[in-house]
């Protein structure tokens, strides 16, 4: 008797095509040189920012003075503390500068949100803002809003727990986070201070990046980018890092980037006093998928180096 043909059951989240078809992470993570995560327990909305218990003109006006300034604002709570319990309860707030050789994490408390509008967040994005206490140890925000995306909510709350687990990370150096960009890449984190976003990581991935990163390296496998830089710069980061075996946190550096036209850049890097030039491409993933569930079916692009060479 034949054989029947295999049956190959349709993916139904946005992180189940992408895995499916392979999409490439690199290039994939936000771009922010520096970091603001602010302690908001409680639910959070889509745009947690204005969707939350804090105040949404509060949220608002941080927000625009993010704009132009190279920070990135996150909102995070303690795994698992979903229910509103604490609203009057300081928040702690961590600040972070992602640059080579001044990626540092600090961290503060404020009793009244409002007090976060005394931040200078330009002094913060050109690394000259030293509030807070310094954190020696590196942690990881992982992405649980699933009022964003429902993969972030099944596949990212499941890593969260399972890094805060006595034994793994621990609960102290495991936040949630509400928006790291990438919901089709679920489970997707963010680790200071590096500023390495990761994508599909499990815990076991995250606990190496982690434990990397306390030891001033960096773990490529699973990575999307370092936020620090451009997309295009992301993409050639991780190109050369791979192409060298230099995991060194401080070891690459984008130093200058054009756009060649629509589609194509050329990236410059230094590594141990060595310029490189990466030529990076963005192309079409061929079969139509959505970025995020629920989202009309599209064809997004992804970028990937063509060409790697020593610069003249």
């Amino acid at each position: 008797m034949p054989s029947r043909p295999a049956v190959h059951t349709a993916p139904t989240t946005c992180s189940a095509y992408s895995a499916r078809l392979g999409e490439p992470l690199a290039g994939t993570a936000p771009s922010a040189v520096a970091w603001l995560a602010i302690e908001q327990p409680g639910p959070w909305g889509a745009r947690a920012l204005t969707e939350s218990h804090l105040d949404r003109g509060l949220g608002a006006e941080l927000s625009r003075r993010a704009e132009g300034t190279g920070v990135r604002i996150a909102l995070i709570r303690r795994v698992g503390h979903h229910a509103l319990t604490s609203c009057d309860a300081p928040r702690t707030v961590l600040i972070c500068d992602t640059r080579p050789g001044f990626a540092a994490v600090r961290s503060f408390t404020v009793p009244d949100p409002r007090d976060l509008l005394d931040l200078d967040l330009a002094a913060l994005g050109s690394g000259r803002l030293e509030t807070g206490t310094p954190r020696p140890d590196p942690l990881i925000l992982v992405c649980t809003n699933g009022k964003r995306d429902r993969c972030c909510a099944l596949l990212g709350r499941s890593l969260a727990l399972d890094l805060a687990e006595p034994g793994s990370l621990g609960a102290a150096d495991v936040w949630e986070a509400d928006h790291l960009g990438g919901h089709r890449f679920a489970p997707t984190a963010l680790v200071l201070p590096t500023g390495y976003v990761y994508g599909r990581i499990d815990a076991a991935t995250a606990m190496t990046a982690v434990g990397a990163a306390s030891r001033g390296q960096v773990v490529t496998a699973q990575a999307r980018g370092r936020s620090t830089w451009s997309r295009a710069g992301q993409a050639a980061d991780l190109a050369l890092r791979t192409e060298l075996q230099e995991f060194g946190a401080d070891a690459v550096r984008v130093v200058g980037e054009q756009r060649l036209d629509g589609e194509r850049w050329s990236v410059d890097l230094v590594s141990d006093e060595i310029r490189y030039r990466a030529f990076v491409e963005e192309s079409n993933v061929v079969e139509a998928r959505p970025e995020s569930c629920g989202k009309t079916f599209g064809n997004p692009a992804h970028l990937h180096v063509t060409a790697l060479e020593k610069a003249q």
